[in-house]
């Protein structure tokens, strides 16, 4: 690979820019089904928020000896430490004028996932001097990361496009979108703690795959995806081109999940699996300028 490629590669990935382009594609998704154009502020609030938030967390966990990882992510983050600070900064200063555009509800649900985004990684609990958070609850993190990525993308654009009186989205459809996109986050996620259960048992973290075991955890991760494509034959009219594209990156997402259990390279997780977030935005395009 190219010398300045894979350096930019590098870029994107590891400082977080990536999965906050992830973060605006889901919203897009969103925002194409219910056939509504998107609104600038909400997508540029995701993008600032999402690269915040991970890098926050990121900085919370700095191992004592970076330099030292196994992991050449680790060791690229810290060696490039005040590059993601100032990164991280100037999302944060964005984040502040881009709220005064959103309705009191967006501001209100953002706060709560701001909330329990920062407090996941926090000790806020102590027993006989030990101190945990609220990752250490066993299985919460999958819960907490899929909820999150799923009321961002999903219940905040709905806020925001009622509030301006754009459309009505009824209970029901705005539960379903919300169920079916925490499916699909959750079943992305997993392969991410299979990858890190070793890391994950030292930090006693009870992660999925902890607690289940590898194979166990990537079966789950289908499961999750079979009631995806079931949740969208069961609640779809008609078999139009949404339904193609958005069931072709499902099983794509499958695809990619299976092989997780062979490839460990970090390229692999971080560009091809959660690529796959930005790739189901470009199958609803590429599949709706085709007429059936």
């Amino acid at each position: 690979m190219n010398k300045y490629l894979r350096q930019g590669i590098d870029l994107l990935l590891f400082s977080n820019v990536f999965i906050a382009l992830c973060a605006v594609a889901q919203a897009m998704v969103t925002y194409q089904l219910l056939k509504v154009n998107p609104d600038i502020y909400v997508l540029a609030l995701l993008f600032s928020s999402t690269i915040a938030l991970y890098n926050f967390s990121i900085f919370l966990s700095k191992p004592k000896n970076p330099e030292r990882s196994t992991s050449f992510r680790v060791r690229w983050i810290f060696s490039h430490y005040r590059l993601l600070i100032t990164i991280s900064m100037i999302a944060i200063l964005s984040i502040i004028p881009l709220s005064l555009f959103l309705s009191t509800s967006s501001k209100i649900l953002l706060l709560i996932l701001a909330f329990i985004s920062i407090a996941y990684n926090l000790p806020l609990f102590s027993i006989q001097d030990k101190k945990f958070g609220i990752r250490n609850i066993p299985g919460i993190k999958l819960f907490l990361i899929a909820s999150v990525w799923a009321l961002s993308c999903v219940l905040l654009p709905i806020l925001e496009l009622e509030s301006h009186k754009v459309t009505t989205v009824t209970l029901n459809d705005t539960i379903i979108l919300i169920v079916n996109r925490f499916l699909f986050f959750a079943a992305i996620a997993v392969p991410f703690d299979v990858r890190d259960i070793y890391q994950d048992k030292f930090y006693e973290l009870k992660t999925i795959p902890v607690l289940f075991g590898e194979k166990w955890s990537l079966l789950i991760c289908q499961g999750f995806l079979g009631a995806y494509l079931i949740l969208l034959l069961v609640f779809n009219d008609q078999f139009d081109t949404d339904f193609i594209g958005l069931s072709l990156t499902i099983i794509l997402c499958g695809w990619l999940i299976f092989k997780s259990k062979w490839k460990k390279n970090e390229y692999y997780y971080f560009l091809f699996l959660d690529g796959i977030l930005i790739l189901q935005y470009l199958m609803l395009i590429l599949f709706g300028s085709i007429t059936l």
